[in-house]
């Protein structure tokens, strides 16, 4: 969720016609990450209905934000960075449209706008409350390069990740695992790029100083993508639509139970010079964790399409830890 910087590259592979780029930052400096020596994640058993014991899903099938909320959702409106400073975070941003492609569907729609001024800038979050470790992650995810109207060109972020709460800088028990798409560049890469990052800790601004891992991808990938995280045995490992992106590890594997989030955020001093409103969008289809267990995309897919088979809207059995940490929507 945090800006990056690019400075050295370790790894340049080719995945279809994007490039990836693997890189450690500390302090403007490699680290090399060791391999822990964790066991590997535990499967557990299953209860009732073929259905995990620890399985978190949301179709996002609502037509408001009570019945959102009802299901352990938080759409953001405490103010704070990232993004344009003074920019309000609304819950305005957040509705239910039906889905033009399947019939009888809704998606989940985060709409962020600005006119290059903080007061004028509305920015999008919605996060799930914080109790998430090890297992599988995944989302379906609509991208766009273009805003609705008014001028293109804005560097903003539009994401799928999970986070814990920074207690203070460089706080040693920090999480945060990131899908980060920029349309129009930013972080120092131009051009449509993909980031995917594993934290270590930061300290935020205004000394803003940072200790991540994270690949870039680029080229355009607006449209629908299935995006998976996988975090187990001291490794979490990346994927979009089943292809293998990033491999993180060692002191970037998650320490502290994190929340599922989304958001949509303009990047500081890196929108276009125009007083004209604009606005963009991301649309998210559907959300899944299975916890203590590690699913293939494919298996995500299936177990997807076997729970809407059977009319499962939403269902949470991830069990939270009491008593039950707070989770704050504002990061």
């Amino acid at each position: 969720m945090r800006f990056q910087t690019r400075l050295f590259v370790s790894l340049l592979l080719v995945i279809g016609s994007g490039t990836l780029l693997s890189m450690t930052v500390l302090d403007g400096a490699f680290v090399r990450a060791e391999r822990p020596t964790l066991e590997p994640a535990v499967s557990q058993p299953s209860r009732g209905a073929n259905l995990s014991s620890q399985t978190l899903f949301d179709d996002f099938n609502y037509s408001n934000h009570k019945q959102l909320a009802r299901h352990g959702w938080i759409i953001r409106t405490a103010p704070g960075w990232p993004g344009v400073p003074g920019a309000i975070w609304a819950n305005t941003g957040v509705s239910f449209p039906a889905d033009q492609e399947q019939r009888d569907n809704r998606i989940l729609r985060m709409i962020s706008s600005t006119d290059g001024t903080g007061p004028n800038t509305r920015q999008t979050q919605i996060c799930h409350q914080r109790k998430y470790l090890e297992g599988t992650y995944a989302a379906r995810v609509r991208f766009v390069d273009m805003p609705t109207d008014g001028p293109s060109g804005d560097q903003l972020v539009e994401s799928f990740y999970t986070s814990s709460p920074l207690k203070a800088p460089w706080d040693p028990d920090y999480s945060e695992l990131d899908f980060e798409y920029l349309p129009n560049g930013g972080w120092g890469i131009t051009g449509p790029t993909l980031y995917t990052t594993s934290w270590r800790t930061f300290s935020p601004e205004p000394n803003w100083k940072k200790d991540n891992v994270f690949n870039t991808s680029s080229g355009s990938i607006a449209g629908w993508h299935t995006l998976v995280t996988q975090v187990a045995g001291g490794k979490v490992n990346y994927f979009i639509d089943g292809k293998p992106l990033a491999e993180h590890g060692g002191q970037y594997y998650p320490r502290s139970l994190m929340s599922i989030n989304f958001n949509l955020w303009f990047i500081r001093d890196a929108t276009v010079k125009s007083t004209v409103v604009r606005h963009y969008q991301e649309d998210i289809d559907w959300v899944l964790h299975e916890a203590k267990k590690l699913l293939a995309p494919a298996e995500v897919e299936a177990k997807v399409a076997s729970l809407r088979r059977r009319s499962v809207r939403f269902q949470d059995t991830v069990p939270a830890p009491v008593p039950a940490l707070v989770s704050p929507c504002d990061y």
